[in-house]
């Protein structure tokens, strides 16, 4: 494998063209055109009840459509008014019974994850639909290779097993990530392979109220992965880059970053839960520049997952990665030894930090980066003492 070049978050050189894809759709003869956004304005029209709306189920986004509650209410509205010339109170009062019978119709989370009575149902039928865009070529990917679809329906649920039964995530503070328009998510990173990363990115799918997607950052060294460097793109995942990382917060995304890179998820055992350097404030430039709050995320549990004893230096060299780490398992058992171990996790988002209240030039005040740097970093290191007093124990 060739030398692994690390770009740190805050290099300012462009990488504008080897990071970014062009938005297409794939059409049902295997080609692949430009995808066209709604133009402004334009209506969403849902079907009513009784239309032919198989095709629109099929194409969407995989579950049956339910019927809007405000949907009833209108037409009965209407209906009623035009046979008697105005809505009665009767009329008005069987019209909200029926918009509450519509809204506890709707699937709810644990009906969309399979947990509750008839998600198994809405699952298959979601499967099938999936299957048939695929085949058919009928999905859309972002300019960056964001594939929200297989993200959603496939990658996710591949990775919750693992968050919800093998690490037990705890997930609090979440409603510090605003509800809408760009954050920037900063955590600390550990744990000898990404897997802090991954389960973030799980962490704020399945718990944010308004559904919230993280994009990831990542280092060079995922998207020279064969296999790897496909499904990160895929999952959201782009490169470690200011220029990319402004242009997702400047589309309001939610944007990850774990700041410490190699030195954080490659330090040994005895160095656990003690922060590596941020850098030279990058990513605070950033979130300046798109006017984004920044939420300080503390991860405790990784650390364990595969206790560094050891660094082959010699042979990371040979392999072109930044470390070969040595951990009571591996390399001694083989393959089994790449095992986590089942550490019981918690991820708390903190208090966001404002950044929309500096003037444009504040970018080019170094101390000013430098005390937002070391502000979130502080805070990130207080948390992650106070969570390692309040834990019972390491698996439990």
């Amino acid at each position: 494998m060739a030398d692994a070049k690390v770009i740190p978050f805050d290099d300012d050189r462009s990488r504008g063209g080897g990071t970014q894809r062009p938005v297409r759709r794939r059409s049902p003869a295997g080609g692949r055109r430009m995808a066209e956004p709604a133009a402004a304005g334009e209506a969403v029209v849902s079907p009513l009840p009784g239309s032919q709306a198989g095709d629109g189920a099929a194409d969407g986004a995989g579950a049956p459509p339910v019927q809007s509650a405000a949907a009833p209410v209108v037409n009965r509205a209407s209906a009623a008014q035009g046979v008697s010339g105005g809505a009665g109170a009767a009329d008005a009062a069987g019209a909200a019974r029926d918009g509450r019978k519509a809204a506890e119709a709707r699937p709810t989370a644990q009906e969309r994850h399979g947990a509750a009575p008839g998600g198994w149902d809405r699952r298959i039928a979601g499967g099938l639909a999936f299957l048939r865009r695929r085949i058919t070529g009928e999905y859309e990917v972002d300019e960056f290779g964001y594939d929200a679809e297989l993200t959603d329906q496939v990658l996710m649920s591949m990775l919750r097993p693992m968050y919800q039964k093998y690490f037990r995530i705890d997930v609090k503070g979440i409603e510090n990530i605003p509800s809408e328009g760009g954050a920037l998510v900063v955590a600390n990173h550990s744990g000898t392979l990404p897997l802090d990363g991954l389960m973030l990115q799980v962490a704020v799918h399945d718990n944010h109220p308004a559904g919230r997607h993280l994009r990831l950052l990542a280092a060079d060294l995922v998207f020279m992965l064969p296999v790897v460097n496909e499904l990160a793109r895929k999952a959201g995942h782009t490169l470690a880059c200011a220029e990319d990382a402004e242009r997702l917060l400047q589309r309001g995304e939610v944007v990850g970053v774990m700041p410490e890179g190699f030195k954080g998820i490659g330090k040994p055992f005895g160095e656990r839960y003690k922060l590596q350097r941020f850098g030279r404030g990058g990513f605070v430039s950033t979130a300046l520049k798109a006017g984004v709050p920044i939420v300080p995320c503390s991860i405790v549990g990784a650390e364990e997952i595969y206790p560094m004893i050891g660094n082959a230096k010699t042979l990371a060299r040979l392999l072109g990665i930044p470390y070969f780490p040595i951990t009571p398992t591996f390399p001694w058992l083989g393959p089994l030894g790449a095992v986590p171990l089942p550490t019981k996790w918690t991820i708390q988002f903190g208090e966001p930090i404002a950044t929309d209240g500096y003037p444009p030039e504040a970018v080019e005040d170094p101390m000013l980066m430098f005390n937002l740097t070391d502000q979130v970093r502080e805070q990130i290191q207080h948390t992650l003492y106070r969570l390692l007093v309040q834990r019972r124990s390491v698996f439990f």
